[in-house]
């Protein structure tokens, strides 16, 4: 096996290795979601933004390869390709698992803003334009 071959399989695990970490950042923020944990999510987001950079940045090297065309030939680097594509699926999995416990936070908090609202003043309950609940207080209306 060539030098540059011996390059691209290096690349190749580095790529594996980012897609490991980002797979058990995607988990780590699954869990600050449930636990409603704001400083880890902003801490996962970060940490998920540079890992992104990372896989971004090697992924750029290796197409930059010299014997790249060469090596889409081989077997082995198929095999390693295609076991990258089922880890990449798994962390886009995840990623919408992430998007739809978040949507589902949402539409908890936006409810429970709402019942608060009408218990809150079920006389001035009203909507704004956008149809989101409100409370208009006018207060007593006191004349001189």
């Amino acid at each position: 096996m060539t030098d540059a071959a011996s390059a691209i399989i290096i690349l190749l695990n580095q790529q594996q290795q980012h897609l490991d970490e980002l797979l058990l950042l995607l988990r780590q923020e699954l869990a600050a979601l449930a636990d409603r944990d704001i400083v880890a999510l902003e801490q996962l987001t970060q940490t998920k933004s540079a890992m992104l950079s990372q896989l971004q940045q090697t992924d750029s090297e290796l197409a930059a390869a010299a014997e790249l065309e060469q090596c889409k030939q081989q077997d082995w680097f198929k095999q390693k390709v295609a076991a990258l594509d089922l880890q990449l699926e798994e962390c886009k999995r995840q990623n919408d698992i992430n998007q739809q416990t978040l949507e589902q936070s949402q539409l908890t908090l936006a409810r429970f803003k709402t019942e608060l609202l009408s218990s809150r003043g079920k006389s001035g309950l009203t909507y704004t334009s956008k149809g989101k609940p409100a409370v208009e207080n006018k207060g007593k209306g006191i004349k001189a």
